[in-house]
């Protein structure tokens, strides 16, 4: 495997109700300048809409001090509570990757509510001065905690 194609990932556990959680995830991206507004500005659809597998939606966001844009294609797998978002051209994490791919895999908790989230980032990087995308993955995962957050506000 080349050095420059790589995996990285993380967990976050989450409180709210595993249903709401992953349905926030999937399919209610339009919520999420309300989840965290510091840092999302906008999510709008292009093609598609915000329910449907293969949907493109545009990502207007600041991370470190920068504001950068995500095209995205959305798949989702109902079956195993997964989304999967794959950067297209004119995203801003495309000037350093060659490829670029999140997915979010909801796990509930036996009882119903709370659970874990996996985040996971493939990529292939333009060149070996690039570094792993961990301040993405950092950023997620804030933003995910933001969301539970958000759900669970009395």
């Amino acid at each position: 495997m080349s050095s420059l194609i790589g995996k990285i990932e993380t967990e976050v556990e989450f409180k709210a109700n595993a249903d709401e959680f992953y349905k926030h995830v999937r399919s209610e991206h339009h919520e999420f300048p309300n989840v965290s507004s510091d840092h999302i500005q906008n999510v709008e659809v292009h093609e598609g809409d915000w329910e449907t597998h293969g949907s493109i939606k545009s990502w207007n966001y600041s991370i470190d001090g920068k504001n950068e844009v995500l095209k995205e294609k959305v798949e989702i797998y109902d079956e195993n509570k997964t989304v999967t978002l794959t950067a297209l051209e004119g995203s801003d994490c495309l000037k350093l990757y060659k490829s670029y791919k999140i997915t979010f895999v909801v796990v509930t908790s036996t009882s119903g509510d709370g659970g874990v989230v996996k985040v996971i980032i493939d990529y292939e990087k333009l060149d070996e001065t690039i570094e792993e995308p961990n301040h993405y993955l950092n950023f997620l995962a804030n933003l995910l905690k933001k969301l539970d957050s958000h759900l669970t506000k009395a």
